[in-house]
Formats: structure tokens, sequence, C-alpha cells
């Protein structure tokens, strides 16, 4: 049985303490070994995250996705096999007692990074095993507590922004440290949104990506925490310097974690998300881009048009993107001065004007032509006014995310 937020039946009354969300949960000793891990992966699909226990307490956390996508690659079985399974766990896993209030375990987690939502947690009672519990159970805690007043509902929801914007913030840092004329715009057409960006910088170059997962509102919130803990740990195995095998893991890793899987049996949903991952070499500057359902448009200071770098027609994470689907790179030499933007749909299918139609590429391009000598924050800002004036009275109709830079 995969995990799938859907499937989470809640009780009614107000869920106060980390107990209340503890799952009881098999665990090994640390000197199990890796083939016997295997085997209880296999045989269990539905243990997504495996204690490790010494001396009668928790020291670690394997995740099954983590732990599967290892051993799978060629030679670990002989390398690793009859090893210890502390090789592959989390030799730091959010460990909480049961006693702990839901309010404070929420900023445990945030402070833990996206792993803990991502694999989960431990809890414990006098020291003791007592069971994990689940990053998405607690974000659906978190965003419906109190829900039988809307006040309390509001303020829910108000605390799940709170989660959502700190997990960007290391994005909006890093890429302050990388990049000298670059701006993010996020603006989720609700409290909480259904994009999300992700930035990382390295020694020789920078990891890029933009998002819209199915949805806005809550919904799209849990498709944000699910799409990009599994990016994050897609960079973890593979590194930043191939964005289009990157997109291949994602798509298998949503697919897993949500059941929409080929063989395994009606899922009860069909979602994912539009994306595209980019590296660029600080040295060649070379930008390999990889792209399902979203295109990156850029600028070169000798040219008098926009050109637009289409990506695959292929989404991320749906019951008909096939398991197995391998996206490309496409491979740019980014001459200096040059203007790369990238956006989801709330900017380009947003209604209004005279006619009461989509804001379209078109208008999108002539605005980059009109600002192309301009720092990015003002090319931004001009996009922005121009997208508000376009609006006009219409309701804003999706989520709004675009990456401005000059690398």
């Amino acid at each position: 049985m995969e995990f799938n937020a859907s499937r989470l039946h809640l009780p009614r009354f107000r869920l106060s303490v980390a107990a209340d969300l503890c799952v009881e949960t098999i665990s090994v000793l640390s000197d199990t070994t890796n083939f016997s891990v295997l085997e209880l992966f296999t045989e269990r699909r539905d243990l997504m995250s495996l204690p490790v226990i010494e001396g009668g307490r928790p020291i670690g956390l394997i995740s099954r996705n983590i732990f599967m996508s290892q051993m799978s690659k060629p030679f670990y079985h002989e390398l690793y096999g009859k090893k210890s399974c502390i090789a592959f766990m989390d030799k730091e896993p959010l460990i909480v007692d049961a006693a702990m209030s839901i309010e404070a375990l929420t900023f445990r987690a945030v402070e833990s990074g996206e792993k803990a939502l991502a694999d989960g947690f431990i809890v414990t009672k006098d020291g003791a095993l007592a069971g994990v519990g689940f990053g998405l159970q607690l974000m659906n805690v978190v965003a419906n507590m109190q829900a039988e007043k809307n006040r309390q509902i509001m303020h829910s929801i108000d605390y799940a922004s709170v989660i959502q914007r700190s997990l960007l913030r290391p994005s909006n840092l890093a890429l302050s440290d990388a990049l000298d004329d670059a701006h993010l715009e996020w603006q989720p057409r609700d409290v909480v949104g259904g994009d999300f960006y992700h930035f990382a910088r390295y020694e020789d170059g920078w990891f890029a990506a933009i998002a819209d997962c199915t949805g806005h509102g809550v919904p799209g919130a849990f498709m944000t925490l699910i799409s990009s803990s599994t990016l994050t740990q897609a960079l973890q195995q593979l590194g930043p310097r191939d964005p289009a095998a990157l997109i291949g893991e994602v798509n298998r890793g949503v697919k897993g974690m949500l059941g929409q899987v080929e063989g395994h049996g009606q899922a009860e949903s069909n979602d994912g998300m539009d994306a595209a991952f980019l590296w660029f070499d600080n040295a060649t500057r070379q930008l390999h881009f990889a792209g399902a359902k979203l295109s990156l448009f850029q600028l070169d200071p000798d040219q008098q048009a926009v050109q637009t770098v289409d990506g695959e027609r292929m989404g991320v994470g749906y019951v008909d993107s096939p398991l197995d689907y391998a996206w490309t790179n496409k491979v740019i030499v980014i001459p200096e001065g040059s203007l790369l933007f990238l956006t989801t749909d709330g900017l380009i299918d947003q209604i209004g004007g005279a006619k009461d139609i989509a804001y379209g590429k078109r208008r999108m391009r002539d605005v980059l032509l009109a600002q192309r000598t301009e720092c990015a924050r003002h090319v931004s800002q001009a996009m922005l006014d121009d997208y508000q004036a376009w609006q006009g009275e219409q309701p804003r109709r999706d989520d709004l995310t675009f990456f401005c830079l000059r690398p």
C-alpha cells in the first residue's frame, strides 16, 4: 500500500500531542544486514521508514525510497548487502517524545528540514521506540486545526503558510548568494500555493527549478511538499548536473508516493506537476535545461527576438506519465549579458484585457524585449505591473511563479 494523503483518516477530536500521530511500526537492530532490510522492504510495501535500534533506543531511520534507490545501483548488493544497515540510515532523524505538543512538533519538523516531512519522524516514550509519524499527517493536522470554526481554520492555513515559506527560504538565501542579477517571484493565489521553487549553489555552478503542482490552496501545498521533498532526495542521490535524470527520478518518486504506478491497483488520485530544471556550469557557461510542459525563454544581447526553448509535453508524476519516461537535456551556451526567463502558467493563462483573453506568451515576450537592458529585478517588476494591468478586475486564476536572471 502506497502512502496517500487522501487515505489519512484522522479522528475528529483535536490532536494535541505527538502520540496522537504515532503509528506502531517494526524496527531493526543496528547490526541487521542490508540484505535483511531489503527483504523487509520487498515484503512490506506499506513500510516507508524503518527505525534502527541500538541498546533499546532508536539511533536512526532508513528511508525506503533512498535505500531502494541505493541498493539498485550496480555492485551495491555485493558491496553493501552483508554490511550493517547503518550504512544507509539517516543518523540524525527527528526524534520526539510522545508527549510533545503538535505546535512544538511542527516547529521541530521545520527546523529539521524536508527530510522530516518526507521520511517521517520517530516517536519515543521514556526513550524507547513508540512508533513513527509522517510529515503529511502533520501538515494535514496543522492545516485543519480547530477546523470547526472559520477563524480557527484560517489560523491553521496561515500557519501552513509559515511552514511553506520556511521551506522556500533556503533557496532564497542561496539565490542571493550565487547570482547578483536575478529575481524570483512567488505569489500563491491563496494563502498557501501549489507552485514551488528550488535553488542551490555548488562550487562549479548552480541548480534551479520551478514547478507548478496540481491544484492550489491547501491541496496544492500538499503536492508541493511531496514534490519538493522528492526533488531534494533526487539531488542527494544524483547530484545537480543532469536535470533530465532528476526529473525522471522525481517522476518515479511522486508516482510511487501517491500510488500512481501501473500494476499497483487503481490509483486514488491523478496528481503531478509541470516543471523546469536548470544546471549552469560556471566555467563553460553551458546551461543544461530539461522541461516538463514548461519552457525556457532566452534573450541574448545581439538578438532582436526572444528565443523559446520548449520543454517536453510530458508531465511529472501523473497516472499516464510512464514510470520509465526519459526526459532529455538541452545544452545551451549562454553569452554574457543574456536574459533568461522561466514561468509557470499562472502568468501566461491569466484572463484579462479588453477582450477577457489569456495574457499569453507573446505579451510576455514583448515585455522582455522592452526591458532587455534593465536588471532582472526591474524586468520582473515591469512584468508584474503589466500582468496586473492586464488582469484588471478579473480574479486571479492560479499561483504565479517566475524566475528572471542574467547568469
